[in-house]
């Protein structure tokens, strides 16, 4: 073989049976091949196993995808390239002109413009109710067919608790299929409750270091295997060098979630003693209106913290600003504390009794905290709330 064909047809390197190695390495490859057009063939048509392209699938990403599918307590998982992919993938492979769909307006801020914006279009009915309002919920099933009920818990911003296992018997009792963005409260809370289809933006405590974006679905095999082949016709699959990447931050998942949750609590009950501070929103606090219901549906209370400065707008722009720890900027789950400040998340596009609903108001920020030591963000905290002279 000339030199100018051996630095493309390089020499395989076979590992033995029992020679493993310790780090799963990363199949950087969009091509696979098999001996013949035979195995091609009957893999095809689904006689054997194999890879063949990584739109499609690919080794890295199966190994991810069975790691998730057994934290969430669910048989089969789809990756994708951010968790907006995952969340948009789902409801454009569930949803045709004509059917209904009801969301809350503590959704995430993009999957309420997917289902009123993008969908809309498309000829997909939608109601909007809050969270807290299963009596609404129970009217609307009642009242109207409906394919998929949207929901998040936590929600974000404002940590509002779903009554999982009421909305989920309600859609269930009604023929609707239940999407539970799932990001909040991490990959290993709520696989108990009957849930069809999980999303999770990897982007935030799954990779938990701020370097890689991905988003998964996980759910029962027959749903996921439904999502498929609009997943390969529509492209959104995750790179492997980013599976590998998420692969290798779970496996400091459970220590980091447990930092950010002890952070959080320490922080939370800070905030709860300031008076600048008009109300903190954090289900680890007994008196929350969600605390009952995350001690029973979830393992720790998550790692974000929502609070409202009584000086308003101009008062959560000066203390944002002020923080030094805290890096002025979205995302969340990350090894890093961020602080997005409440000119950054109003509501947009909502009616005033949704963005009533919304609970978000002129002084709210939300806190993602990382793993620092608790004593040094509580400084932080101490000197932004007395600069920002709320």
């Amino acid at each position: 073989m000339k030199k100018r064909t051996r630095v493309t047809h390089l020499p395989l390197v076979r590992l033995p049976p029992d020679n493993r190695p310790l780090v799963a390495p990363i199949h950087q490859s969009v091509k696979f091949s098999f001996d013949d057009v035979g195995e091609t063939l009957r893999f095809f048509g689904a006689q054997r196993e194999g890879f063949y392209y990584s739109r499609v699938s690919n080794p890295t990403l199966r190994q991810l995808e069975l790691v998730l599918a057994e934290l969430q307590g669910r048989d089969a998982c789809l990756l994708t390239g951010s968790g907006v992919a995952a969340i948009a993938l789902t409801l454009l492979a569930l949803l045709k002109a004509g059917d209904h769909v009801v969301y809350f307006a503590e959704l995430y801020g993009p999957t309420r413009a997917l289902v009123r914006k993008l969908l809309g279009r498309y000829g997909v009915a939608s109601t909007m109710l809050s969270l807290g309002d299963t009596d609404s919920l129970a009217r609307v099933l009642a009242a109207t067919p409906t394919r998929l009920v949207a929901l998040e818990s936590p929600s974000n911003p404002v940590l509002r608790v779903a009554d999982l296992g009421r909305i989920t018997a309600l859609a269930r009792a009604h023929g609707a299929l239940t999407l539970l963005d799932n990001t909040l409260a991490g990959l290993h809370n709520h696989g108990e409750y009957d849930v069809d289809l999980y999303v999770h933006s990897l982007t935030k405590f799954a990779s938990g270091h701020g370097d890689v974006m991905a988003g998964a679905v996980i759910g029962r095999g027959e749903l996921v295997e439904q999502l498929r082949q609009d997943c390969s016709n529509l492209g959104p699959t995750l790179d492997p060098h980013a599976a590998w990447l998420v692969l290798r931050g779970l496996k400091t998942y459970f220590l980091r979630w447990d930092a950010h949750c002890a952070n959080a609590q320490r922080v939370a009950e800070f905030l709860a003693a300031r008076p600048e501070v008009s109300r903190v929103r954090y289900p680890g606090l007994p008196g929350d209106p969600g605390h009952a219901l995350a001690a029973r549906q979830m393992d720790g209370f998550g790692g974000i913290v929502t609070f409202d400065l009584a000086g308003g707008l101009a008062a959560g722009t000066r203390f944002a600003e002020a923080l030094e720890l805290f890096s002025l900027t979205a995302s969340l789950g990350s090894t890093e504390s961020l602080v997005v400040a409440p000119a950054m998340q109003q509501p947009r596009g909502l009616t005033p009794e949704q963005q009533a609903w919304s609970d978000i108001g002129p002084g709210t920020v939300r806190l993602s905290i990382g793993i620092e030591d608790a004593d040094d963000l509580l400084a932080d905290l101490r000197q932004a709330l007395e600069r920002s002279g709320s």
